[in-house]
């Protein structure tokens, strides 16, 4: 199952450490009882579940061991739970229990009340990730994102480090400094990031609000942030499909925006965010992936990073792979989830 031989192929040089390589069991038994099939590649979950959460009913897909160690998968912006498709059945034949939620605002994910504000600071995604462990009863876990999820996942491993077994964050520390955000950036990146200031005017909720130009949307990110994945339209359908959650505009509007100040929080979680603007260290053991040709990796092979991370610590750049990590290296992203866990121990 687990290509050794393709991994040694995207590890750059820059990788500090030695791989924790997962064992090859190549069989559906080994999952003991997972949801998915192991045969590659993956193209869906074969079930989705849902579980009231704190403010969410949350769609998951769940594998592995009901009492195996637990790894929660998260995902990023525009994107879905699809992007671990392949790395869930590698993680629950290793004899891991292995969660993935849809993010608040995605596929089946519901607010419980409609009273409910939409709310997309990075503080509430946090919670609602504690939440969603609560209901499972997980006490703690494995951590693992990309884009938004590696941001939920630092903020947990940062602000409550004892439900945070071991952390695995593409592009290191994304913990939102709105301070910081005021201040402009070479215009390259800035150009980067055009779609956050799409999201800012009135014309942009009304693309995004348009289906067609939804899917359009997310279909150009794909091709910006991953230059040289080349996904076919049903693996592109199958998370477009995630988009048409009744909040999700909301909640993509409010996020954007609230980053870049135009937008305000929730009072209620502004003693978190106090914590958050502080830039604190986190202390978990922890694995940093960046792709080396995402345009939004920073400079300096996690130089830029380090110093935001005390505990155990190795980083990977994984050559010729774009933003979305997961789906396009699944084997290197299941090993680095492998590797975290393993840190602690030595």
């Amino acid at each position: 199952m687990f290509n050794r031989r393709g991994f040694g192929k995207i590890v750059g040089a820059s990788a500090v450490g030695a791989p924790f390589a997962l064992r090859a069991t190549g069989s559906a038994e080994a999952a003991n009882g997972a949801d998915f099939a192991v045969d590659a590649p993956h193209t869906s979950f074969a079930a989705l579940r849902q579980i009231k959460a704190g403010e969410l009913n949350v769609g998951y897909a769940e594998a592995g061991p009901a009492h195996g160690p637990a790894v929660v998968l998260l995902h990023g912006w525009p994107y879905d739970i699809h992007s671990y498709v392949d790395v869930a059945p590698l993680l629950a034949a290793e004899g891991y229990r292995v969660v993935v939620p849809y993010l608040r605002g995605y596929g089946t994910t519901r607010f419980r009340s409609p009273r409910t504000f939409r709310d997309g600071q990075q503080s509430v995604f946090a919670l609602d990730l504690l939440a969603l462990m609560d209901a499972l009863g997980i006490e703690r876990a494995v951590l693992a994102g990309y884009d938004w999820g590696s941001r939920t996942a630092d903020i947990v491993a940062a602000l409550w480090p004892k439900r945070c077994k071991a952390l695995v964050s593409v592009t290191g520390y994304l913990i939102t400094n709105r301070e910081k955000n005021k201040q402009p950036q070479p215009p390259k990146v800035e150009w980067a990031w055009w779609y956050q200031y799409y999201f800012a005017t009135r014309r942009g909720v009304l693309g995004l609000e348009n289906p067609e130009y939804r899917r359009q949307l997310a279909r150009l990110v794909w091709r910006f942030n991953s230059p040289t994945w080349r996904f076919d339209e049903a693996t592109f359908a199958r998370t477009a499909a995630a988009f048409r959650n009744p909040d999700y505009v909301r909640i993509v509007i409010h996020n954007y925006r609230w980053r870049l100040g135009l937008a305000a929080g929730d009072p209620r979680y502004d003693g978190v965010e106090r914590r958050l603007a502080k830039g604190p260290v986190i202390d978990v053991p922890t694995v940093t992936l960046d792709g080396g040709r995402d345009p939004f990796t920073p400079a300096g092979g996690g130089a830029s990073y380090r110093d935001k991370f005390s505990g155990p610590y190795a980083h990977r750049t994984l050559k010729g792979i774009g933003h979305n990590v997961p789906q396009e290296a699944p084997e290197a992203f299941a090993d680095a989830v492998v590797e975290a866990d393993g840190l602690r121990r030595r």
